[in-house]
């Protein structure tokens, strides 16, 4: 995950309403709902204080996650680690980088995951989980190339933690040029996954970083996790 070198909690972003299941959003009045339309899930109680485990944030290469993230960690109570699929894929052994067993990066912007690295996501998934059942709180940053089976592996592995799951959605042509910009990435990866990484998702909130600060969506999440919160107790 790499910051906009500008600000430390700077990245464009727009806020957009809650939604339910599809690809469309929802008015505001319907933010406090969740994915199904269905009031949110109860929170978790920590001695007596409601609190949310793990933020999952989805969104395609460029999306503006990374700034957000940080954003996040500004305004939030308490320390959240900041996780993603980029940590994961620094770990990995060069070779397993450019494999058709482990990640590879094709020409066009796609990327092919292979067998090792589905193992090794696993044992990912379970060591954030854990981490999480641990006491910390952890924000994590993804890329789900699979949509909505990517996101029933997570959902697996953090089976009874409180999860807030945030779609980050940037325009395809905005993210291009951001890809262009940082100079780090295979052209055509950010149009690629703009629509691709949101096909079948339930999100309980969506964030669009296509023109505004990642600032405004972060006080945006936090803001709903406040309000769930509420709603929760109540």
């Amino acid at each position: 995950m790499q910051l906009d070198s500008t600000s430390p909690c700077v990245a464009a972003g727009t806020l957009t309403a809650e939604r339910g299941p599809g690809p469309g959003t929802v008015p505001p009045h319907a933010a406090a709902r969740g994915a199904h339309g269905s009031p949110p899930r109860a929170a978790l109680s920590y001695g007596g204080a409601m609190r949310t485990d793990v933020i999952v944030l989805n969104g395609g290469s460029s999306s503006g996650k990374s700034g957000l993230v940080r954003c996040l960690q500004s305004v939030l109570p308490g320390a959240w680690l900041a996780l993603g699929v980029d940590t994961l894929v620094d770990a990995m052994p060069a070779a397993l980088r450019s494999s058709d067993a482990g990640i590879e990066l094709a020409p066009d912007g796609s990327v092919v995951v292979g067998e090792e690295f589905r193992t090794l996501e696993a044992a990912w998934i379970a060591g954030v989980a854990a981490m999480a059942r641990a006491g910390a709180q952890v924000v994590v940053d993804e890329v789900f190339l699979g949509g909505a089976d990517s996101q029933q592996r997570w959902e697996r592995g953090l089976a009874g933690l409180r999860v807030l799951w945030v779609g980050v959605r940037c325009e395809g042509a905005v993210a291009a040029g951001r890809e262009l910009a940082r100079g780090d990435r295979v052209p055509g990866m950010a149009a690629a996954q703009a629509e691709l990484v949101h096909q079948g998702v339930r999100y309980d909130l969506e964030v669009d970083t296509t023109h505004t600060e990642a600032l405004a969506c972060a006080r945006a999440v936090a803001a709903h996790l406040a309000t769930t919160t509420a709603t929760a107790d109540a």
